[in-house]
C-alpha cells in the first residue's frame, strides 16, 4: 500500500507560480513512475505531467508543456510539480497518482493504482 499526500495548492492569480507537493508513505515510489493529474468540475481528469522512476524522463500535457515542471526527489519519496505562468483555465483540483507496475514517464492511464486526495488550485484572472 502507497498512501500519496498532496499540498501546497492555494489561489494565486493569473501569471503566478505554485509548487505542489506529493508526498508518499508506506513504500518507496523511487522505481515507479509518477503522474500529476488535475480535474475542473464537470470535466473528466486529465493528466498533465509525467515522470520516469529515474526522473530523467518527463513528459506533459500540450496544455501546459512550457509553463508546469515535474520534478522527484528519491530520497524525499516526493514528488513536485512547478506550475509557472499559471492562467484562470488552469483551476482544477490537482491529483497525483503512481503507476506501481510501470517505470517510464507515460504509462496507460489505467495504470496508476495509488491516488492522493488532491489539492485544489485556483487562478483568479
Amino acid at each position: 500500500q502507497v498512501q500519496l499526500v498532496e499540498s501546497g495548492g492555494g489561489l494565486v492569480q493569473a501569471g503566478g507560480s505554485l509548487r505542489l507537493s506529493c508526498a508518499a508513505s508506506g513504500r518507496t515510489i523511487s522505481r515507479y513512475a509518477m503522474g500529476w493529474f488535475r480535474q475542473a468540475p464537470g470535466q473528466e481528469r486529465e493528466r498533465v505531467a509525467g515522470i520516469s522512476w529515474s526522473g530523467s524522463n518527463t513528459d506533459y500535457a500540450d496544455s501546459v508543456k512550457g509553463r508546469f515542471t515535474v520534478s522527484r526527489d528519491t530520497a524525499k519519496n516526493t514528488v513536485y510539480l512547478q506550475m509557472n505562468s499559471l492562467k484562470p483555465e488552469d483551476t482544477a483540483v490537482y491529483y497525483c497518482a503512481v503507476a506501481g507496475r510501470y517505470g517510464s514517464s507515460w504509462p496507460p492511464i489505467s495504470e496508476y493504482d495509488y491516488w492522493g486526495q488532491g489539492t485544489q488550485v485556483t487562478v483568479s484572472s
